[in-house]
């Protein structure tokens, strides 16, 4: 199987944030190549800092790219799992930090055959279970974040940052893709995408619906200096400090942008006729 270049080169950013933003850090093994955990402080949290990467070894061809899989959604359930279990019983729980670089989940007959929605759904689960919990979740988008991969590792966050980066990319699914499904060419996905921000790839887009607790300038998302570590690590110790203030462990703040307005509407007549 040839690998994708350019999806390998886009899934190292993830490494090179991860590589630098805990660079003091203990790493954690995990017996995954492809996931990447260490935990140190930021600011007075403690923090176990998660990270899916390229292993172009990965016994599974079609998680080469950095792509969440089988190993790497069992190994996330896992090793979130066992925090929760660790910190059961503690009066200050440790923060998690989710570093999301993934450009999508892993494609193909073994994956479906073996039960990747099991897998991705494991991740999921102890994602939320970490935040409903006490665990304050934090996600730091500094690449792609697509399809299901994003929904395994990084989306059930209490808060997620952005670096405002062209390369930083929030979709269902690849524009190719999204043409041929829909039966338009690229350039007629794009123009939808100026009027319709849900239809957009840019980070400002995916912004403006309310999903995304802050965007972050950086002078390089690819080599990011001195200047751009200190400024993501004070905008990440922002969103941990101010988790618990707000006292909820739900996702309900992602309703209050202007552009969610008609889903707040939605719930609230359904709960209404629910009651």
């Amino acid at each position: 199987m040839n690998m994708d270049v350019n999806a390998i080169k886009q899934a190292t950013r993830g490494k090179v944030w991860f590589d630098r933003l805990t660079q003091n850090f203990e790493r954690i093994e995990s017996g995954i190549e492809s996931l990447q955990i260490a935990e140190g402080k930021i600011n007075n949290q403690i923090v176990r800092v998660f990270c899916i990467t390229a292993d172009t070894q990965n016994r599974f061809p079609r998680a080469r790219n950095g792509e969440v899989g089988l190993l790497e959604g069992w190994g996330l359930a896992h090793a979130v799992n066992q925090l929760i279990e660790q910190d059961q019983d503690a009066s200050k729980k440790r923060g998690i930090l989710c570093l999301v670089d993934v450009p999508s989940q892993a494609y193909g007959r073994r994956e479906e055959s073996l039960g990747i929605h099991q897998a991705l759904a494991a991740a999921v689960d102890s994602y939320a279970r970490a935040r409903l919990a006490g665990h304050a979740v934090v996600s730091l988008l500094v690449g792609k974040s697509m399809s299901g991969a994003f929904l395994a590792h990084g989306y059930q966050a209490n808060r997620i940052l952005a670096l405002k980066d062209s390369g930083v990319m929030v979709h269902a699914m690849g524009k190719e893709s999204a043409a041929r499904v829909t039966l338009r060419t690229v350039e007629e996905l794009e123009h939808l995408a100026q009027r319709i921000p849900p239809m957009a790839y840019d980070i400002e887009s995916y912004a403006s619906l309310g999903l995304l607790s802050g965007l972050i300038e950086v002078e390089s998302a690819e080599d990011p200096t001195q200047h751009d570590l200190a400024s993501v690590t004070q905008s990440i110790a922002g969103a941990f400090e101010d988790i618990p203030q707000q006292g909820r462990c739900d996702l309900s703040h992602r309703l209050q942008a202007q552009n969610r307005q008609a889903s707040l509407r939605v719930r609230e007549l359904m709960k209404a006729q629910w009651s």
